[in-house]
């Protein structure tokens, strides 16, 4: 079983940070149906998830598709760097 199916199959109500990791198959229409259901009832009742969705639609609309191969190493560490502080607050706050 793939990490996907591991937390989609999880029950009974997805944690925040599982939602995060699903957000790329969200958005990429990758997920099963029911899987999508549950992902969107998720959205629906947490405001901290629903403004990360916004966050994350924002930054594909403004950027466009970046390649990690695209990126200079000081870029790459700069969002690495951007998400570790994101994870780090969210982690508690949750």
């Amino acid at each position: 079983m793939n990490l996907l199916d591991t937390i989609l199959r999880r029950p009974p109500v997805p944690s925040c940070q599982e939602m995060v990791e699903l957000m790329t198959a969200y958005l990429e229409d990758t997920l099963a149906p029911e899987d999508r259901r549950r992902f969107e009832r998720h959205i629906a009742a947490c405001d901290s998830c629903a403004r990360y969705l916004d966050q994350v639609r924002a930054t594909i609309a403004a950027t466009g598709q970046v390649l990690p191969d695209q990126l200079s190493p000081v870029a790459m560490e700069e969002l690495r760097a951007a998400f570790h502080h994101w994870h780090h607050h969210e982690e508690h706050h949750d």
